[in-house]
């Protein structure tokens, strides 16, 4: 089947609902439907039979399925894994504990750091040792391993993590006790730090690793079920899920290493509004992803979105950084917060109005829903302010109960404040807002970003009623709402590569005694073990290389990664090397050290499929005046009363429609709130384009 009649499907599960994008040679199909937390296949599965029978195709007839989900991030901030025990070199059982011996908060007596996955009582060690060279200081002690694995039995375990010292330099201590380990307790997973994480800094490889246990039996469980769900319904087309770098990868591949998963869906999202700015022509641009759950922001810049090699999961306070479980693996850079439609309102000691990070979730859900929740969400809020119309929420597949919603408010917020239902909305939409625009700030100053020269681009279902609110404080001035924007995410995973990324450890100073031949043999091993993880599927002839070193001066910190040649590695590209680096480090930092050694730490090798491109701008014909379809009564906080909106539905919309602000303008997936500060208009990609008033409202 050529790639024009391919049939492709997109899902995302996230905390509130699961999004299902069709693409056909016809076009776009999309659905929300409720998340099923007890069983997420089934949520996906009925989401699927019924964009198929809108579009009246079979699943025998999908030739691409494109999966991402939160489910293993929420399993680790909600500790739902499996019972895992680790494994260490002997005299190193606290790394967890210890970590890298720093304080996030200096001077908080009351620091609270993130609780370890696996408890000191579930961590052993055996004799074994390696030095940073990789040379054997101790052989492993294979007595005391077997001897171990009853102990491992009693205890429960449920999935084995191994992370000796040292095991990047050389991984065959490690392998071995997989081995002994695996013949003694075949029906339990392992994980080997040198497979997962083979990097240096033991306590980010272990924590990584065990991250990694933590969720593997959830994650394999769960994909095992989707894969019989979709057996059973005779899908035989291509089955890939998305990494929180941005890539697509194998099932299987998925199963061994499912910490790659953790932020897949906000991943799907970036991926998207990178997309929308290559269509726009934009060089930076602020994304903002705002569902059910959570909020994400990501800076994207020349196209594409920043990206690390460090994550944290389950921070214990929000923005700072060491406040939470480190993750060594490829992933988008972004900030994320508890600030989604389901987040929950409550009172603080002080009577504040607080909003998230605890969330309704799709069980029971805000009090609008009528499914037995009574505590009020953001969604309430907007519900009550009139934002939300009710009799077509979440493309016309449930109506909302604005009079749940105003009594759930009144009993939290009003009752205590004094305040009437309509007017604690009005308090939770602005807190919620001025929570996403303090995270935006963050992001920015940690990037060194001036943000009020960025566009914003707002996608997810709750986004688009919020984002004008958001610029506002943020003094952002253009503002972007795509088409499909309610499921936006879903929409992103259609355009990711299939993709792997190595990284491993082999620190090496850029002096005379550089072996390029023995690192020439290292970047096509890894190139080599990448391209068999990407070539299930993919055509082998249309692979693309990227490879990277992460290099610092000698003695800092922290590395920096450059780029590196394609082929072998010669001692003519030595000087190549070193002056890539101290442009990239200039570029960064504004200054370079002269004449002090550099060294390469971590090697990096990519290997994807080459990344769709954006479809062309298509160029805006003359604006012209739009007739509002209806009006509807929004409360408007600021002045204490009801107003007449106008109300557009987006899909009789044509380009080059102008809107001015303050209105409304309806689709099937969401709903876009056009302040007073904005003017909207209709390009000619059917993207709703917001500008702010040179005076203000």
């Amino acid at each position: 089947m050529s790639p024009k009649m391919q049939i492709r499907l997109a899902a995302d599960i996230g905390g509130t609902f699961t999004d299902i994008v069709l693409e056909t040679p016809r076009g776009r199909l999309t659905r929300k439907v409720l998340t099923t937390p007890h069983a997420p296949e089934e949520g996906v599965m009925t989401g699927i039979g019924l964009i198929l029978g809108d579009a009246g195709l079979a699943f025998a007839d999908v030739t691409v399925f494109v999966h991402g989900t939160t489910l293993a991030t929420n399993a680790i901030i909600e500790r739902r894994g499996a019972l895992t025990v680790l494994i260490g070199t002997e005299g190193f059982r606290d790394i967890l504990e210890i970590g890298t011996e720093s304080r996030f908060n200096q001077y908080d007596i009351m620091i609270r750091k993130p609780a370890p996955l696996v408890p000191r009582t579930a961590r052993f060690t055996v004799p074994e040792r390696m030095d940073a060279r990789g040379r054997v200081q101790r052989p492993l002690d294979e007595d005391a391993l077997r001897a171990l694995a009853p102990r491992l039995r009693a205890a429960g375990a449920e999935a084995i993590a191994i992370a000796f010292m040292h095991s990047y330099a050389n991984p065959d201590h490690e392998r071995r006790a997989g081995e002994i380990l695996a013949e003694a307790l075949p029906d339990i997973p392992i994980s080997l730090s040198s497979a997962v994480c083979p990097e240096v800094r033991e306590y980010e490889r272990t924590s990584t690793t065990v991250a990694n246990a933590y969720v593997q039996p959830l994650m394999a469980g769960y994909l095992g079920r989707l894969r019989q769900a979709l057996d059973a319904q005779s899908f035989r087309g291509a089955l890939y899920l998305v990494t929180s770098g941005g890539g697509l990868t194998s099932l299987e591949t998925a199963r061994q290493f499912p910490v790659r998963l953790v932020e897949s869906g906000p991943a799907g999202g970036a991926i998207f509004a990178a997309q929308c700015a290559g269509r726009l022509a934009e060089d930076r641009v602020l994304s903002f992803d705002m569902g059910g759950t959570t909020a994400k922001i990501c800076l994207i810049e020349h196209g594409q979105p920043a990206s690390s090699r460090v994550f944290e999961v389950d921070r214990t306070a929000r923005f700072m950084k060491g406040s939470g479980l480190p993750l060594r693996i490829p992933v988008i850079e972004m900030v994320e917060i508890g600030a989604g439609g389901g987040s929950l309102v409550h009172l603080d000691a002080m009577k504040r109005v607080v909003v998230g990070p605890e969330s309704a979730s799709s069980v029971p859900g805000p009090a609008c829903y009528g499914l037995g929740g009574t505590r009020p969400a953001v969604t309430d809020a907007d519900v009550t302010l009139g934002l939300i119309q009710p009799e077509a929420f979440a493309g016309g597949s449930m109506t909302l109960q604005p009079e749940r919603a105003a009594i759930a408010l009144q009993q939290a917020v009003g009752t205590t404040l004094g305040l009437s239902p309509e007017m604690a909305a009005h308090a939770v939409y602005e807190i919620v807002c001025e929570n996403m625009a303090s995270a935006a700030r963050v992001h920015a100053a940690e990037r060194g970003a001036v943000i009020g020269t960025h566009t914003m681009i707002a996608f997810g279902g709750a986004a688009p009623l919020h984002a004008a609110r958001v610029a506002e404080k943020l003094g952002v001035r253009r503002l972007v709402v795509p088409s499909n924007a309610g499921v936006g995410s879903a929409v992103g995973f259609l355009a990711a590569p299939v993709s792997f990324e190595i990284v491993r450890s082999c620190p090496v100073r850029l002096n005379a005694g550089f072996d390029t031949a023995a690192m020439t043999s290292l970047l096509d091993d890894m190139t080599d073990t990448a391209r068999d993880m990407v070539q299930d599927g993919a055509d082998a002839a249309a692979l693309t290389v990227r490879r990277g070193g992460f290099m610092r001066y000698v003695g800092q910190g922290h590395e920096i990664i450059v780029s590196l040649p394609d082929g072998p590695l010669t001692p003519d590209a030595l000087p190549a090397l070193r002056a890539a680096f101290e442009a990239e480090y200039a570029r960064q930092f504004e200054r370079v050290i002269p004449n002090a050694p550099v060294e390469i730490l971590n090697w990096s090798v990519c290997v994807s499929t080459t990344p769709a491109k954006p479809e062309p701008f298509a160029p805006t014909p003359a604006r012209h005046g739009a007739a509002p379809e209806r009006t509807r009564r929004l409360f408007d906080g600021a002045r204490g009363q009801f107003v007449e909106l106008a109300v557009h539905d987006r899909d009789d919309m044509r380009p080059g429609s102008i809107v001015p602000g303050p209105a409304l303008i309806a689709e099937r997936e969401t709903t876009t709130y056009v302040s007073a500060r904005f003017d909207a208009f209709i390009d000619g990609s059917g993207n709703i384009v917001m500008d702010m008033k040179e005076t203000a409202q």
